[in-house]
C-alpha cells in the first residue's frame, strides 16, 4: 500500500474525464492504494461487510446503486484515519446459478449418470432459454464443473465494471461462496451447530418447489395473485348407524387434494357447526370418513365458514395437521403431480368410484387431477353449481414460475426462534444492539422475526452448492441412521460425502448394507451467505490459531445491504452470529433502497426491467454515475435517472476546469514553515474560508451520521458558489500576484477534492495529482482546524458579495449588452445588514463586475443594482 503517484504530475492542456478510469484504475491496482493494512488496533479498523453480489449473468443499476453508498462511507473512513477491510465476494453457489448454467449451455444435473470427462455442452450461451425436457442431462461432476466454468467468467465481468467504478474494494481479500475457504466455513459452522443441537434433521411437511425440485424456506417465500375457482363441495354426514346423512358444504379451491382430505375445521364458536364438532362426514367421491373438530384458526367470514385440512394444500393445513395431530395423507409427490398407487385409505373406503377416480388422477399434473375431480363431482351430484372464478394469493419461490407445493420429506433445519419463543426474543434482541440506517428499518427486522412459524430450512436438492458434511450408517437392510450421523473432523473440511467415504469406510461400502451413504443434499445459498464475516474474516484460522485477522475485524462495522433481504442475508448472519459467537455480527446495518424503472417498479433481472451499467458508465462517466447513485438516501427508493448523471458529470468535468484555472495563478509567495492560511488576510478571501469550514462541519456530521446524501449536497452546493462567485471576484487579484488570494484559493481546492474525493474519485484524483503527492484516497479528511485563520472571516460577507455580482450580472443581461461592459454609476440596494458586508469585498466586486464609477447604497428589502449606467463593451477588430 502506497500513496500513489508520488510526485505531480503536468496539468493538461484540455483537462478530459475520457480515459481517467483506466488511468487511475492502474494506478491504484499497481500502487494498491487501497489495500488493509492489518492495523491491530481493533479501535482504528473500520471492517465492511460486503455483499457478496449473485454471480449469474449480469449487474445492474441496483447494484451500483448500493455499493456506491458503501464505498462512499470506506473512502470517507480511510480518509477519516481508519484502517479500512473492505473485501468482496462473489456468491455463485445456489439456484440462481444453476438455472443460468441450464439456459446456457442446455444441460441439466442427474445424480444417476456417471461423470464424463472431457464433455462439451450442446450450447454455449448461444441459443434461448431451454425448456427442462430438452436440456442434456448429464453427471452430477459434470454439471458442477460447468456451473464453476460460468460464473468464473462471470466474475471476471463483475470485477472489471466494479474495478471501472472506482469501489475502493481490496481485491486481494476476495472469495467465492463455492470456493475451498467458503465451504470449508460453512461446514464447520453447521457441524458446530450440529454438535450443539442447534442444527437438526427432520422428516415433516415443507415448501416444495417443483420446477427446481428442491425445498423451499419461509424467507425466500413470495405470495402472487393466481387465478383459481371456488368449488362449492358436499361432504357427507355419517349417521349413527353408519349410514350417510345430510351433505355439510365446503369451498375450495383446490378439489383435487379432496383425496388428501384428513378432516373438516371450523372455528370453535362457529354455531352453525355446534353439532358437527366430534362427528364424522365421508369425502365425496372417495368415501373416506373423516372428523369434524374445532381451531380458532378457522375463519367464520371466509367461504361456508368450515374447511377441509388436506395434507397439505397450504400452510394453515400443516398448522392444523400439527396441532391437532391429524394423520398424514399425502397424494402429491415431489414432481407436482399425483402418485401412482391408489392410497390405501382410498382403496379400502367406501366410496362407488374412489378408486376408479383415483386411477385415472394417478400421474397427472395438479391441474389435470383438478379437471379429473371436478368432472368426477359433477357426475356424483357432490359439486353445488358451478366453479366460480377467482384470484387467490398462492406461495411462489422467490425465483419460480410455479406455485409451491408442500409435500413431506426430509431436511436439515437450524434453530431460529420460529418454533422456541425464548430464542425468538433473544434474536430480536439482538436487533436492538445494531444501528440501523436508516432506524425504522430495526422494526423490520424484528417483525420478521416475531413472524416466523418454524425453523430455517438450509438444505437444498440440489448440485452447485455447499454439501451437508455428513454420513449415515446403513443398517443390514440398508436403511439410515438419521439420529447419528457421521461427522468428519474440521481439520478435513471441505469434504463432499458424494465423492468421499467417512472414517473407517470405504468406497466399495456405499449404499451397501451395513455400510454408508451420504448425505445427497447441499446447503441453502444463505447458510454460506450468513457466514460473510467469518470467511472473509478467516474464522477458521483464528480458530485453528493460524491468523489473527478475525481479531481485528470481528465483529465488523457494518452490513451494508437492501432492504428486501433483511429476512433473509441480515437476519440469517444474525442467526450465526448469535450461536457462534454470542455477539451480532456487526455494530451498524446500512440500509439501501430499491432502484426503480420509469414506473416506479423495483429494477430486478427477475423483473426484465434492468438497466447493464456498463453502456451508462461508457457513455456517462462513473464518477457521473456515482454522482446518481449517492444522491439516494439510505432506505429510501430512487428511479433511474439519466438526467442527475448529466449533473453529475457536468459537475465533475467543472471540477477539472475550475481547479485548473484556480492552480493557473500560481502559488503564493510564502516565509519558510508558512503555511497558506497565514497570508489569507483579504475579507473575501476570509469570508470563503470560513463559509468553507462550516461545509466541512456539515459533509463530516453528514458521514458520520451515515447521510453521505447530505454531505453531497452541502459539498456541492458550496462548490457552485466557489466558481460561479469567488472565483470570478478574485481572479483577477490572483492574476496580479495577490498571495491572500492565491493561498486562499488553493487552501479551498485542497479541501474540495478531498470533500468531494468519496463521491467523484477519478476527478478528485486527477486534480490533486496536478500539484499534490500521494493519492487524494489517502490524504487526510480535511478538519475545520487547518482553516483556522489569524483574523476569522465572516461566511456572510461572500453570500452578500456575491448576490450583489449577481445583479450586476443581470443589469448587463437585461441591457442585452456583454459582461465585459463598464458600469460607470449604479446604486446597490439592500437590506440595512447586508450594506457593511458588501463594503468589505466591494473592491473585489468593482474588479469582477467592471463597475468603474460610483456605486451608491440604498436600504432596500432585496439585494438590486438600480439607476445603473452602462457602457457597452465593443469588441475590437481582428488585425490583420
Amino acid at each position: 500500500m502506497t500513496n500513489a503517484p508520488t510526485t505531480p504530475s503536468p496539468i493538461p492542456d484540455r483537462p478530459s474525464l475520457d480515459g481517467l478510469e483506466d488511468k487511475w484504475a492502474q494506478v491504484w491496482r499497481e500502487e494498491r492504494t487501497y489495500a488493509f493494512g492489518g492495523t491491530a488496533d481493533r479501535s482504528k479498523v473500520f471492517s465492511v461487510d460486503t455483499p457478496p453480489p449473485t454471480a449469474s449473468g449480469s449487474l445492474h443499476m441496483g447494484h451500483v446503486f448500493s455499493y456506491t453508498h458503501t464505498d462512499c462511507m470506506a473512502r470517507y473512513k480511510r480518509m477519516a484515519g481508519f484502517d479500512v477491510f473492505y473485501p468482496i465476494g462473489w456468491d455463485d453457489n445456489g439456484l440462481p446459478t444453476e438455472k443460468r448454467v441450464q439456459n446456457f449451455y442446455g444441460v441439466r444435473g442427474d445424480a444417476t449418470l456417471p461423470y464424463e470427462p472431457g464433455y462439451v455442452p450442446p450450447f454455449a450461451g448461444d441459443t434461448k432459454s431451454i425448456k427442462a425436457a430438452d436440456q442434456q442431462p448429464i453427471s452430477r461432476q459434470n454439471f458442477i464443473e460447468l456451473c464453476d466454468e460460468l460464473t468464473v467468467k462471470d466474475e471476471e465481468a463483475f470485477e472489471s465494471l466494479f474495478r471501472r467504478l472506482g469501489f475502493s474494494l481490496d481485491w486481494d481479500i476476495q472469495y467465492r461462496t463455492i470456493d475451498d475457504r467458503s465451504r470449508a466455513t460453512a461446514q464447520q459452522a453447521f457441524l458446530r451447530q450440529l454438535a450443539r443441537g442447534e442444527a437438526y434433521t427432520a422428516e415433516a411437511p415443507g415448501l416444495w418447489d417443483v420446477t427446481f425440485q428442491t425445498a423451499v424456506a419461509q424467507a425466500e417465500l413470495e405470495a402472487r395473485d393466481y387465478p383459481g375457482a371456488y368449488h362449492r363441495v358436499a361432504f357427507h354426514r355419517v349417521a349413527a348407524d353408519g349410514t350417510t346423512g345430510e351433505p355439510v358444504h365446503i369451498e375450495t379451491t383446490r378439489p383435487e387434494l379432496l383425496p388428501a382430505c384428513v378432516a373438516l375445521i371450523a372455528h370453535p364458536d362457529d354455531e352453525r357447526y355446534q353439532d358437527l364438532f366430534g362427528t364424522s362426514v365421508t369425502s365425496p367421491i372417495f368415501g373416506v370418513e373423516i372428523p369434524v373438530v374445532a381451531h380458532p384458526a378457522a375463519e367464520m367470514d371466509k367461504g361456508a365458514g368450515i374447511a377441509m385440512c388436506c395434507t397439505f394444500g397450504d400452510l394453515t393445513d400443516v398448522i392444523w395437521w400439527r396441532e391437532l395431530r391429524l394423520p398424514t395423507r399425502s397424494v402429491i409427490t415431489r414432481a407436482g403431480r399425483v402418485q401412482a398407487e391408489v392410497p390405501a385409505w382410498v382403496a379400502d373406503a367406501k366410496g362407488d368410484r374412489g378408486t376408479e377416480v383415483f386411477e385415472e388422477m394417478a400421474g397427472k399434473t395438479v391441474h389435470s387431477a383438478r379437471e379429473v375431480v371436478v368432472e368426477a363431482l359433477r357426475a356424483s351430484g357432490d359439486l353445488d353449481g358451478e366453479p366460480q372464478k377467482t384470484q387467490r394469493k398462492a406461495n411462489f419461490y422467490e425465483r419460480g414460475e410455479k406455485p409451491l407445493e408442500i409435500v413431506t420429506s426430509r431436511q436439515w433445519y437450524i434453530r431460529n426462534g420460529g418454533r422456541d419463543v425464548e430464542l425468538n426474543e433473544a434474536l430480536q434482541a439482538r436487533g436492538d444492539e445494531i444501528d440501523f440506517h436508516p432506524s425504522f428499518m430495526r422494526s423490520r427486522y424484528k417483525n420478521w422475526v416475531a413472524g416466523l412459524n418454524g425453523d430455517w430450512l438450509v438444505s437444498r436438492q440440489r448440485f452447485f452448492g455447499v454439501p451437508i458434511p455428513v454420513w449415515y450408517r446403513l443398517d443390514a437392510s440398508g436403511e439410515p441412521d438419521y439420529d447419528a450421523p457421521i461427522a468428519p473432523a474440521e481439520d478435513t473440511l471441505p469434504v463432499d460425502p458424494a465423492a468421499q467415504t467417512p472414517p473407517g469406510y470405504t468406497e466399495d461400502q456405499r449404499d451397501q448394507p451395513g455400510g454408508f451413504t451420504g448425505d445427497p443434499d447441499v446447503m441453502d445459498t444463505w447458510a454460506t451467505s450468513s457466514l460473510t464475516p467469518q470467511i472473509a474474516g478467516d474464522w477458521r484460522g483464528a480458530e485453528a490459531g493460524t491468523s489473527d485477522l478475525f481479531g481485528k475485524v470481528f465483529p465488523m462495522d457494518v452490513r451494508p445491504q437492501g432492504h428486501d433481504i433483511i429476512r433473509t442475508w441480515l437476519f440469517a448472519t444474525v442467526v450465526r452470529s448469535h450461536f457462534e459467537h454470542g455477539s451480532v455480527p456487526w455494530t451498524d446495518a446500512a440500509i439501501s433502497g430499491w432502484i426503480l424503472d420509469p414506473e416506479r417498479k423495483k429494477m430486478s433481472k427477475s423483473k426484465g426491467n434492468v438497466v447493464t451499467p456498463e453502456d451508462v458508465v461508457v457513455e456517462h462517466s462513473a464518477d457521473a454515475v456515482r454522482y446518481w447513485a449517492a444522491s439516494g438516501r439510505l432506505g429510501t427508493d430512487a428511479a433511474y435517472d439519466t438526467g442527475q448523471m448529466k449533473v453529475g458529470r457536468r459537475l465533475a468535468i467543472k471540477l477539472l476546469n475550475a481547479s485548473k484555472f484556480a492552480l493557473g495563478f500560481g502559488e503564493p509567495e510564502l516565509e519558510p514553515r508558512q503555511g497558506l492560511a497565514s497570508v489569507i488576510t483579504e475579507p473575501l478571501d476570509r469570508s470563503m474560508i470560513a463559509a468553507l469550514a462550516h461545509v466541512v462541519r456539515d459533509a463530516t456530521a453528514g458521514f458520520e451520521g451515515w447521510d453521505y446524501t447530505r454531505s453531497l449536497d452541502v459539498t456541492e452546493t458550496f462548490f457552485w458558489t466557489f466558481c460561479d462567485d469567488y472565483i470570478e471576484l478574485v481572479k483577477d487579484r490572483a492574476h496580479a500576484g495577490d498571495p491572500s488570494a492565491r493561498a486562499a484559493l488553493r487552501l479551498a481546492l485542497s479541501v474540495l477534492l478531498r470533500l468531494l474525493a468519496p463521491f467523484l474519485p477519478y476527478a478528485t484524483e486527477e486534480v490533486w495529482s496536478w500539484w499534490q503527492e500521494g493519492s487524494v484516497h489517502r490524504s487526510t479528511w480535511p478538519l475545520v482546524d487547518e482553516l483556522a485563520l489569524g483574523q476569522p472571516g465572516d461566511p456572510e460577507v461572500l453570500a452578500a458579495v456575491g448576490a450583489a455580482l449577481s445583479q450586476v450580472r443581470k443589469a448587463k443581461s437585461d441591457a442585452k449588452v456583454g459582461m465585459r461592459s463598464e458600469i460607470t454609476s449604479a446604486t446597490l440596494q439592500t437590506p440595512a445588514a447586508l450594506a457593511p458586508l458588501v463594503q468589505q469585498g466591494e473592491p473585489d466586486l468593482r474588479t469582477a463586475g467592471r463597475l468603474t464609477g460610483t456605486l451608491d447604497y440604498a436600504e432596500g428589502e432585496a439585494v438590486a443594482l438600480v439607476d445603473v449606467e452602462l457602457v457597452p463593451f465593443v469588441k475590437p477588430p481582428k488585425q490583420t
